[in-house]
């Protein structure tokens, strides 16, 4: 049984909710330009916010660059902003349409095509002018905008939490999202973790921002640019005391997440187990958001493992504005610990709570009732490259891929162990559900055991996928040590499927995967989730030291031994050409195309 990567990391953009009281002590400015009721027409009417006339961002001496989260903000009134964005195969487009809600009335509007591209948000949504204290234009530049991004309520009344899932999606295999602003709600314009730092000397500027035309036409927006100072600061990690974790220069903190990363590969880096109240699970610390503290970046919620790196999660305006008032924006920023996670508010950085498992194993006769069950699929390897054995094999070809088993429902998979006293194994058991939620069913699927390793100290379940290489003829010449694991919903492969879960829990192996005493665990996979394992290290990535050049092909192979009860059998499997070349010690990889997917 082998781990899971450290370096792993994937695409979630968070969206944390904020009390009531914090939303109506900040925001009585916004309700008086609420629009009336009465006379706005049908479906949302957006704006573009600025949340403070001000903003303080830090360039590190260590790894120059500004990271321009300038707090504007999309806002919804008069209805919620929403749209679907799907393909029907991987040999079909990307294509996204508006969903307008008119009392019971719906009304879809398709977007232009080739409009939107990927998941991962609105292309070249923003438009973003800097000038100088000269008055010289120094920058221009578009970004890309999630309306799933960080956001927070604009007025008392507005509903206390968004329906919307909390990220769009990055995974190349995405196969549907949702995205949207909730009625009353403001969702940041800063694209995160996909935004690229820009060069700017310390100094003083003026940010303009604005909507671009094209989505002005789109949706409605007004043209109302907005107008932020902002001042470029010129920081070092070498100021010693005084510079949070959260403030660290990316490249600083990324040495030592290579380090950790080294001591223990399952981390299950992107669950955020860096922070404190976790360490005790083994999990070694993440590399953080390139961003400044004002962010709030830090561990993030709902983040996974795969081969992209977790998105800060931007701070909600209204918070940003209250600390603002209250002067807590400091020598340091507005640091995660200032707002934190406390009753009715987060900040982005608590953790998903893993669901807890019956305290007794089932009693009475197995049986798997007629009821809806899960159906997993496999979705084809990504993030493939060419490595050696790092000091561990030294002198050794690898190959390194991301795999993804996810479920397309119509229910989520929970497994639970349960362990008779003293013994090394857990007993698992897959339950059942009716259409009511209500549990008629169950039936022994294999085992859970417990890694004991550094980096890892927590229950896998066995058999849940295999990972195998195939040669031209699709016989197997290599497989995986990876064959036991810890479901986590990492990836949010398919919102629009039936019965799709946009709020999954058990997103955080420190909580999901119990502890070396637990005496029962509970395993989710929910339905549009897909969990995510980056096979590179040896083991688990494809010795082909000794392999002849030409075709393989990487199969992702989910329940293997099919001991898990699914809708479907038919679809586990899934196929990822690779070509491999080169000599020994200097191994190549060509990774075609996957129909309109061009992502190794």
């Amino acid at each position: 049984m082998m781990t899971r990567s450290q370096q792993g990391r994937t695409n979630r953009l968070t969206r944390p909710s904020i009390a009531i009281a914090a939303a109506v002590a900040v925001t009585a400015g916004v309700v008086a330009a609420a629009p009336d009721a009465k006379t706005a027409q049908p479906g949302p009417k957006l704006s573009l916010i600025a949340a403070s006339a001000s903003v303080t961002l830090d360039s590190w001496k260590e790894d120059p660059g500004v990271y321009l989260d300038l707090g504007t903000y999309l806002t919804s009134e008069n209805g919620a902003f929403e749209l679907k964005v799907t393909r029907k195969s991987y040999k079909d487009p990307v294509v996204a349409a508006q969903i307008i809600r008119d009392g019971k009335k719906t009304q879809t509007k398709a977007l232009p095509a080739g409009l939107v591209k990927d998941f991962s948000g609105l292309p070249d949504f923003a438009q973003i002018s800097v000038i100088d204290a000269a008055g010289k234009s120094v920058l221009e530049k578009t970004e890309a905008f999630c309306p799933n991004n960080a956001s927070g309520r604009v007025r008392p009344d507005a509903p206390a939490n968004s329906k919307y899932p909390q990220s769009c999606p990055v995974n190349p295999f995405t196969l549907g999202s949702v995205w949207g602003v909730e009625n009353g709600w403001a969702a940041n314009t800063y694209a995160g973790y996909y935004s690229q730092p820009v060069q700017l000397a310390a100094g003083t500027y003026t940010a303009k921002i604005s909507v671009t035309k094209k989505y002005r036409d789109l949706f409605g927006i007004a043209n109302k640019p907005q107008s932020v100072k902002m001042v470029v600061r010129e920081r070092s990690w070498e100021e010693g005391e005084g510079v949070s974790a959260s403030a660290a220069p990316p490249s600083a903190k990324g040495d030592a997440s290579k380090s950790a990363a080294k001591s223990g590969h399952d981390a299950h880096a992107g669950h955020g187990a860096a922070t404190s109240e976790h360490a005790g699970h083994g999990a070694p610390a993440r590399t953080d958001a390139p961003a400044a503290a004002t962010t709030g970046a830090g561990a993030t919620f709902n983040v996974g493992h795969g081969p992209y790196p977790p998105a800060p999660p931007a701070l909600p305006w209204a918070l940003k504005k209250q600390a603002a008032e209250k002067g807590a924006l400091g020598r340091q920023g507005f640091s995660a610990a200032a707002v934190g996670d406390r009753t009715g508010q987060t900040d982005g950085s608590r953790q998903a709570p893993g669901v807890q498992p019956h305290a007794k194993r089932p009693a009475g006769k197995a049986t798997v009732p007629d009821v809806p069950k899960p159906d997993l699929r496999s979705l084809p390897a990504y993030g493939i490259t060419v490595s050696d054995g790092y000091e561990d094999v030294p002198g050794k070809d690898y190959l390194a891929f991301s795999a993804n088993v996810w479920n397309a429902g119509p229910a989520k998979l929970v497994v639970d162990g349960f362990r008779s006293p003293g013994k090394e194994l857990m007993d698992a058991y897959q339950y059942f559900y009716d259409a009511d939620g209500k549990q008629v069913g169950y039936t022994p699927t294999g085992t859970m055991e417990w890694d004991p390793r550094p980096g890892h100290e927590h229950w896998h379940f066995t058999d849940f996928a295999s990972y195998r290489l195939l040669k031209a003829d699709q016989k197997e010449t290599v497989r995986s040590g990876k064959e036991a694991f810890c479901l986590a919903n990492t990836d949010a492969v398919d919102y629009t499927v039936k019965n799709a879960n946009w709020h999954p829990g058990n997103t955080d192996l420190s909580t999901a995967c119990g502890q070396e005493n637990s005496i029962s665990v509970r395993e989710v996979l929910d339905v549009g989730s897909g969990d995510t394992y980056t096979q590179d290290l040896p083991g688990q990535s494809f010795d082909i030291t000794d392999l002849a050049n030409g075709v393989y092909f990487i199969q992702v192979l989910a329940n293997p031994e099919n001991r898990l009860k699914e809708t479907n059998h038919d679809n586990n499997s899934a196929l990822r050409k690779v070509v491999l070349g080169g000599k020994k010690g200097a191994r190549t990889v060509k990774v075609p195309a996957h129909h309109l997917v061009d992502a190794n």
